[in-house]
């Protein structure tokens, strides 16, 4: 999102903003690779997998032009306009100047946005494992609540909830989704046999997957580039947009394979 700023056109800058979430994360890729795992258990080995989350991504790429048409058709018409980028001489890197300005230009910048958020998230998320309603957690409780939604959108409540209670990073989302699954209190690593185990307990099917699968692709950002949304557009109405428009998508897309 803030590298959009050497756009000099303020509606192709808005485009390149709104759609940057339809490309998958850093965050999102572990979560892609086991779900891939999981819809293909059973039926091939790195190979196939890997040929699921390249389809993935390609999947994303065609989305974020199909939408980015759409959007210059609606919402952000005009004309399209040129795009000229100088480049600077090339000098010999100053590592220790690098460095710094790494450090506090963008690591800083990041770690400070995400603190702001993973704090309060954290102990929401302890609150709701470990306080109990009714001799009930209150994260089962929330799930349950989400119960009839995520069935309508071929997922279910826990799934909902881990994608919800995971705002703060994408990274939190599977984690989450485990502990929920397992009736835990505290987020765990699982991977491979123990991942497809704890699925398949939770009563998944391929089809469960393929709507968590595709949900993970198009969904809200993460709080961080909310967050740097808002700043770099200036309008919480586009920041909005940017948030309900790949979510509606990803639910669209979820409904039409619990249909099929």
């Amino acid at each position: 999102v803030v590298g959009c700023r050497i756009i000099g056109s303020e509606r192709e800058r808005l485009l390149a903003i709104l759609t940057n979430s339809f490309m998958p994360c850093n965050g999102r890729f572990p979560m892609l690779i086991l779900l891939g795992s999981f819809l293909l258990a059973g039926q091939g080995g790195t190979f196939e997998a890997a040929l699921c989350l390249t389809l993935c991504i390609l999947f994303a790429v065609w989305m974020t032009l199909a939408v980015s048409a759409l959007l210059s058709r609606t919402l952000l018409r005009g004309a399209p306009s040129a795009f000229v980028m100088e480049l600077p001489p090339y000098r010999r890197p100053r590592v220790g100047r690098v460095i710094v300005r790494a450090m506090s230009d963008r690591v800083g910048y990041v770690l400070g946005r995400a603190a702001a958020v993973a704090a309060p998230a954290g102990a929401l998320i302890w609150t709701l494992a470990n306080v109990q309603s009714g001799g009930m957690p209150l994260l089962q409780r929330c799930a349950g609540a989400l119960e009839p939604l995520g069935r309508f959108f071929g997922m279910n409540g826990a799934i909902l909830l881990a994608f919800v209670l995971g705002w703060p990073a994408n990274e939190l989302v599977f984690p989450l989704l485990v502990m929920i699954s397992q009736a835990g209190t505290a987020l765990t690593a699982a991977e491979g046999e123990q991942v497809s185990a704890v699925l398949t307990a939770a009563g998944w099917s391929s089809r469960t997957a393929l709507c968590v699968l595709v949900f993970c692709l198009f969904h809200w950002p993460c709080s961080t580039t909310v967050l740097t949304i808002r700043k770099e557009t200036g309008s919480w109405k586009w920041t909005l947009c940017a948030i309900l428009l790949p979510t509606a998508i990803g639910l669209l897309l979820c409904r039409l394979i619990a249909v099929l």
